[in-house]
Formats: structure tokens, C-alpha cells, sequence
């Protein structure tokens, strides 16, 4: 098994703890998903830069909550459940996952924790685009965090504040 995983946080709306954003987002790919080989980035943004991402890359208006790019060689979706590895990028927005927890009634924290899910499906293969590929994208996005709540303290992810000394 060899993994690269990169995190860059590039916002400042919320206190963020990367090692335990690392820790599950290594837990999904490894256990969860028993990928062999990976190479995944994680870049949390902020709504002006997703939507300027959203726009320069997909043609699409406003910001959106992830955006997931594919680098895999092999890039035929339809026999990539199957693969064992995985090769790409993803955008994540916290604003999004703020109004979206709000309007979920949940946490900011289980929503950044959905979208990693989210994007890591996407580059497994999954699609959302037809009604039926969505349901069966969300049961095993569902699946998944249910998983990863059990196993990870999700309210963690907001790290407080260190005080000064």
C-alpha cells in the first residue's frame, strides 16, 4: 500500500484540525475503501475561490460545496468501483458546509467529513447526475460517514483555539 495525501487549508472562517481531516481521510481511502495506491488532495476554500473554480473549470455559476478533479489514467467511470487505487483532487468549500449544516441540521464538521466522502466517491466512480446513480451514490456516502462518525470524533475537526502562553 502506498498513499500520498496532501491537505492544504486555504480559509480562515473556521479553526481547522488537518491531522484529524488526515487521519479520517487516510481511514476512508485505506480501511474503509482498501485502496492500494493513492494520491489525493484536499483544498479547503472559501465561496469567492470555489465559485472562481466553478466557473473557470465547469462553466458553472456560484460556488457548489465540492469539485472534484480526475487524474486517474484510466479514466473509464463504469469499472472504476473495482480499481484499487485512485488519483486526484479535491475542492472543498466551508461556507458551503456551513449553510449546508445549518440547513441539514448538522455540523459544519459531518458536512466537510460528507464532502470528502462525496468527492472521493466521484473519483471511484460514482455519479450523481441520473436519479437512480444519485440514490446509489448517497446510500454509500451515507454508508461511509456513518462509518467514519464511528470511528472519529467529527466535532474535532473544529480545533479551538490555542490560548498564548
Amino acid at each position: 500500500m502506498s498513499g500520498s495525501l496532501a491537505i492544504t487549508n486555504r480559509q480562515r472562517t473556521v479553526s481547522l484540525n488537518p491531522r484529524l481531516l488526515r487521519r479520517i481521510t487516510k481511514s476512508l481511502l485505506t480501511e474503509l475503501l482498501k485502496l492500494d495506491t493513492f494520491d489525493l488532495s484536499l483544498i479547503i476554500v472559501r465561496a469567492p475561490e470555489m465559485a472562481q473554480i466553478n466557473q473557470t473549470f465547469l462553466q458553472h455559476e456560484g460556488s457548489t460545496d465540492v469539485i472534484t478533479f480526475d487524474y486517474a489514467e484510466n479514466s473509464p467511470h463504469v469499472t472504476r468501483h473495482t480499481s484499487l487505487s485512485l488519483h486526484g483532487e479535491l475542492f472543498i468549500c466551508i461556507d458551503d458546509a456551513i449553510a449546508q449544516a445549518k440547513e441539514f441540521r448538522t455540523t459544519w464538521q459531518c458536512e466537510l467529513a460528507r464532502y470528502v466522502i462525496h468527492g472521493v466517491l466521484h473519483l471511484r466512480g460514482y455519479d450523481d447526475i441520473r436519479p437512480a446513480d444519485r440514490r446509489k451514490m448517497k446510500r454509500e456516502e451515507n454508508r461511509l460517514l456513518q462509518e467514519i462518525a464511528r470511528l472519529f470524533p467529527l466535532k474535532e475537526l473544529g480545533r479551538r483555539p490555542r490560548l498564548a502562553a
